[in-house]
């Protein structure tokens, strides 16, 4: 099988064809021995080649958004504007660049509040498909999955999107600037990155919560990656592992050409 937007193709292998390839196993197959022994620690991915429409996920659990869920609340920002007909601020543009570029917590809180809380945030999650996504007052805490995250991605650099062609392109444009000490993660699979990170040590374990999503090109194919972690013992381990994952994500999405 080859997964190709949200519908499943079966490919029928012929004499001279390759066989079939189930992208959700190869994928599982691939990931799971980058998590052996690492006891506790949750990982789901999920990624998308956006020339052939191949599209894997490992993992179904919702997880932590740390800071990834900024993407959501520029987007949801992005949204506001356009239904009343104007372009963002001098003030909406610097608390978004802080956001995204700076990962800046202080600009996150104030836009949740100033764009109506968790209910608008989900309101504007809603319109952009994500089903699986439910916003908190403390940020962080919003819960996703890594197939509401491609979504979201999806969002921003496709083409059928809530998000106007202005919108979409503001936003990538601030996740290709994040700055130098938060360039890990996705972009480990590839070049021509835009992404955005999310990492949060979790009072109550002392363990971390690990995330990337964003956009790479590898091999000449542009992907569509997001990788969700919890349970992390350290940043630094969980980096090296959500970096693993991206890059099997990336080389498995590669087989369904």
């Amino acid at each position: 099988m080859v997964r190709t937007g949200r519908r499943t193709a079966r490919v029928t292998a012929t004499e001279g064809e390759e066989p079939e390839v189930d992208l959700d196993a190869a994928l599982t197959a691939a990931v799971e021995p980058l998590t052996a022994g690492a006891d506790g620690v949750r990982v789901s991915v999920a990624v998308l080649d956006t020339g052939s429409g191949a599209r894997a996920v490992h993992g179904d659990g919702s997880f932590d958004t740390a800071s990834v869920v900024k993407v959501d609340l520029v987007a949801a920002l992005l949204l506001i504007a356009q239904d009343e007909g104007r372009a963002l601020t001098a003030v909406e543009r610097e608390r978004a660049a802080a956001m995204i570029e700076r990962s800046d917590n202080a600009s996150t809180t104030v836009l949740l509040r100033e764009i109506g809380g968790p209910a608008a945030l989900d309101a504007a999650n809603a319109r952009l498909g994500l089903t699986g996504t439910t916003a908190a007052h403390a940020w962080g805490l919003t819960r996703t999955t890594a197939a509401d995250r491609l979504t979201l991605l999806r969002a921003v650099f496709g083409t059928d999107s809530e998000l106007s062609t202005e919108s979409r392109a503001y936003l990538r444009g601030l996740m290709e600037r994040v700055g130098a000490g938060q360039r890990w993660g996705v972009s480990a699979a590839g070049d021509r990155w835009a992404l955005k990170n999310g990492w949060m040590p979790r009072t109550t374990t002392g363990l971390w919560d690990i995330n990337s999503i964003g956009r790479v090109r590898a091999d000449g194919r542009t992907c569509l990656v997001a990788v969700l972690s919890d349970g992390q013992p350290t940043k630094e381990s969980g980096i090296t592992l959500v970096e693993a994952v991206a890059r099997a994500a990336v080389e498995v999405s590669g087989r369904a050409r």
